[in-house]
């Protein structure tokens, strides 16, 4: 017995064989357009050929509804390219680049996005991958602004091993549209302060260059640098001020100072710009912090009035004096 192959009566071939049925039938009627096939009777067609027949007559006559299949474009933005030889030097990297950025803008307008984020993959010949991801201030397609974020970071990249290949991709996001009121302010140019941190970091390392953040902790001038924030900057307070009309203007660092001392505190201070007798002073404000662990500390501030006017901060630490500051 021979066993009939399934895929051959699938529906869409019999579909295809049935069609074609029907075209030799209308051939040899005569009929070759399709306004001789909207010309004739679909009741007679049907009974003659089949409801293939009408579907085909409804065709003709723009009688039939196709249902519009929506296909959406992949939102993958990525272009790599695999070098030939190994390079060693920036040029043909920037060149590559330069071609994916105009590949990535192109696509992106075409279906009216903007890149928010560039991430940058280099390949190098130990299988090594170097990945920086570029936050964009102001989400654009401008390749020449874009290339300039790339080119500025790459300045100042160094690897011990050649590059074999090399990827950028980017994150789309719809564009902003923002309406600032009358007295509202915003960056100038949010590419340009861009930029300006880039340079920084390169001659500065990141652990130099960000926003300064108070620490969780009573210890006078704690803080820690946090990368640059382009929105919800919150200000801080730094130091203490005996009044509210006064600023303290801090030493970075603190100057040593030398203290005349009797039985009623600081009585002659002496330092590298400020000296004098003193003739007010508030204190000693003892504060500590840190005891659990090895970053202890003590110390004893005084705030000092000498007789030329100044108002000055001070401590004293391990037997050492110190000036923090100049009141204004």
């Amino acid at each position: 017995m021979e066993r009939s192959d399934s895929s051959n009566s699938s529906p869409t071939k019999n579909r295809q064989s049935e069609i074609r049925r029907i075209l030799i039938v209308l051939h040899k009627w005569g009929i070759h357009t399709l306004g001789q096939l909207g010309a004739l009777d679909r009741e007679e067609l049907g009974a003659r050929l089949g409801p293939e027949a009408v579907r085909m007559w409804e065709r003709a006559n723009a009688q039939s509804n196709r249902v519009l299949k929506l296909i959406r474009p992949p939102e993958s933005f990525e272009e790599n390219f695999e070098f030939e030889n190994e390079i060693e030097t920036a040029e043909p990297l920037l060149f590559m680049l330069r071609r994916f950025l105009e590949q990535l803008a192109v696509r992106l307008s075409g279906i009216y996005l903007v890149a928010k984020e560039l991430t940058l993959c280099i390949t190098f010949t130990n299988k090594q991958i170097y990945e920086r991801v570029f936050k964009i201030p102001q989400p654009t397609n401008n390749v020449d602004l874009l290339f300039r974020m790339l080119h500025t970071h790459l300045e100042n990249f160094k690897s011990e091993y050649p590059i074999v290949a090399v990827a950028l991709s980017a994150r789309p996001i719809k564009p902003a549209r923002e309406q600032f009121g009358l007295f509202e302010t915003t960056l100038r140019n949010p590419h340009q302060l861009s930029e300006t941190l880039a340079r920084l970091t390169a001659l500065l390392s990141t652990d130099r260059v960000g926003t300064p953040v108070l620490e969780e902790t009573h210890r006078p001038d704690a803080f820690r640098i946090e990368p640059f924030l382009w929105h919800g900057l919150s200000p801080h307070r730094v130091g203490r001020m005996p009044s509210p009309r006064r600023a303290l203007r801090r030493f970075r660092p603190n100057v040593s100072a030398s203290v005349l001392l009797d039985e009623e505190g600081p009585m002659h201070l002496r330092g590298a710009d400020v000296r004098g007798k003193i003739i007010k002073q508030r204190g000693p404000f003892l504060i500590s912090g840190n005891w659990w662990d090895e970053k202890s500390w003590a110390r004893a501030e005084w705030d000092l009035e000498l007789e030329d006017g100044q108002l000055v901060l001070a401590h004293q630490s391990q037997g050492t004096w110190k000036l923090d500051g100049v009141y204004d």
